[in-house]
């Protein structure tokens, strides 16, 4: 029970904790072009989503797909930035016109999955139940995604649906912000810039590896009591 809490706290933190902005931005930008009352919609999105990041998250972290970190992690502002344009270039905002996001969701979380698999192998012990691992892990992130969501929607009901404001001024305001931060993000990852990536990882591995040993200790302590 206790390691499915700690996965689960990955999971969420993974979405919902500062650093993992890069997530946010993707999510926030995707819901972006609906309302509250398009919830329907949005629940197939992020199951396309959470489909996507799951496939590629079992197969990385099993070790049967590898690519490269740095890669992913200049890949994952790249897909914010596709998702942004895409948003920019939208007249209408009826179901055809935004069928495009489903396949975005699907495909984009392919990518993502792959970065939340380096998180999953840094933490998980060798000894221990890999898919207990994964189902906590991918519930942590699900429910993390629903609550970005939730908020984006709340806020686009408040200014679009009762302060009256502009449907495409919310579209585009949230779009033209998201895009510029996801294109700071990617230039400050470029993967070819050695140095500097392999600093970040090590530092988000020590990190990771500093809460397992925490959370580890907390649990040996409870059993010696």
């Amino acid at each position: 029970m206790n390691d499915f809490i700690f996965y689960f706290k990955i999971g969420w933190g993974h979405i919902i904790d500062w650093s993992a902005v890069d997530h946010i931005f993707f999510i926030a930008v995707l819901a972006a072009i609906y309302m509250l009352r398009d919830w329907k919609q949005v629940l197939i999105l992020v199951t396309a989503f959470t489909i996507g990041h799951a496939i590629t998250l079992v197969l990385s972290a099993k070790n049967i797909i590898e690519v490269n970190e740095r890669l992913v992690e200049f890949l994952i502002p790249c897909t914010i930035v596709i998702t942004a344009v895409s948003n920019l270039f939208l007249k209408t905002f009826t179901r055809k016109s935004i069928r495009i996001n489903y396949f975005l969701a699907l495909f984009f979380g392919l990518i993502h999955g792959l970065a939340f698999a380096q998180t999953l192998k840094w933490m998980l012990a060798s000894d221990q139940n890999f898919w207990m691992a994964w189902l906590s892990f991918s519930v942590g992130l699900e429910l993390g995604q629903i609550l970005v969501v939730l908020l984006i929607l709340l806020l686009a009901q408040i200014l679009v649906g009762f302060l009256k404001l502009n449907r495409h001024y919310w579209v585009t305001g949230v779009s033209v912000l998201v895009l510029a931060l996801a294109l700071q993000i990617a230039i400050e990852r470029w993967p070819w810039s050695e140095k500097k990536n392999m600093r970040a990882m090590t530092t988000a591995k020590k990190g990771l590896m500093t809460e397992r040993s925490t959370e580890e200790s907390g649990c040996l302590a409870i059993k010696f009591i």
